[in-house]
């Protein structure tokens, strides 16, 4: 039977493919600078194959360490789950839950929902982190997350995806806007033309064009939002029109300002709430307690239909 390589030794490997650097490799992973050495020497031992170029000025991985290194993330976040396992077994719902969520939803869907998380499972501590779809997915297949909230459709490759409710669309402009007076809007020829977009990198801006089957890639104005709190901005400024999700319409966004919302023309564009986790994840009751949760905080909100300024019309 062959040796094989410690889970310490890859831990080093992607320490040094994450910093090119030994030193600030051997920091994030607690070691001295000679362990971390020695570790990547025994490794290369094992394997029969050098993984890391150094000399004086850089450090590089080889083909094959870059290869390894990759391998090594998904075999780490397994290893991880294999002791969250244990942990969550003994006492579910405890500890620390490191959970991702899109920008496009934290904002509008936490503020309601942890005081009630909290209440029920006060042994829980979520570790949050705010980030688009595709930085929060790549942290949770390398094992730096345990859950993620994003919205669909998204290409989620092989992770376990839970959705959990259908968030609709709504066009929102200016109170005297023509586009708005129909009961029912179509988001479609001039109308769709002025809808602006967030930037590159939001899940929300690519549902956006999906709803309105526009092919562009960017904003006819040329102006692209940071956020969607700076989207309703810009609409509210006369810069065009804006589909907002009804999540974050039922939190207000519109409050304070002169703009309404109005339902769009069935079959309505939508996205879909969900959460994911690997495969291998052993927070399996956490993510179904959590789903739960969710979907029972969306069942008991009902629907808002007017915010303090910003009125939500349902014609």
């Amino acid at each position: 039977m062959h040796a094989l390589p410690s889970l310490r030794q890859l831990q080093y490997l992607v320490a040094i493919a994450d910093h090119l650097n030994f030193t600030r490799a051997a920091e994030a992973c607690f070691v001295t600078q000679s362990t971390l050495s020695a570790g990547l020497k025994e490794l290369e031992s094992i394997l029969g194959a050098q993984v890391v170029e150094r000399d004086r000025r850089s450090v590089v991985l080889t083909p094959l360490g870059r290869e390894i290194s990759e391998r090594a993330r998904t075999l780490l976040a397994e290893a991880e789950d294999l002791v969250d396992l244990a942990t969550g077994a003994a006492e579910p719902m405890s500890g620390t839950l490191r959970l991702g969520v899109i920008p496009t939803v934290a904002p509008f869907l936490l503020p309601k929902a942890l005081p009630g998380l909290r209440e029920r499972y006060p042994k829980i501590k979520l570790a949050l982190r705010e980030d688009l779809t595709g930085n929060l997915l790549a942290r949770l297949r390398d094992g730096e997350l345990d859950l993620a909230l994003i919205a669909l459709p998204y290409e989620t490759g092989d992770l376990l995806v839970r959705p959990l409710f259908d968030d609709e669309f709504w066009l929102a402009g200016p109170a005297g806007e023509p586009a708005l007076k129909a009961k029912r809007s179509l988001v479609t020829g001039p109308i769709a033309e002025r809808l602006l977009l967030l930037e590159e990198g939001h899940c929300l801006r690519d549902h956006t064009l999906a709803a309105c089957e526009r092919d562009k890639s960017a904003s006819a104005s040329g102006l692209e939002a940071t956020s969607l709190l700076t989207l309703v901005q810009m609409v509210e400024s006369g810069l065009g029109l804006a589909l907002l999700p009804e999540l974050a319409l039922r939190s207000g966004v519109l409050t304070n300002t002169e703009l309404v919302a109005r339902p769009l023309a069935p079959p309505a564009p939508r996205r879909t709430i969900a959460l994911v986790a690997r495969q291998t994840t052993a927070r399996g009751a956490e993510l179904d307690a959590l789903a739960d949760f969710l979907v029972d905080l969306r069942k008991r909100e009902g629907r808002a239909i007017l915010t303090s300024r910003g009125r939500l019309t349902r014609g």
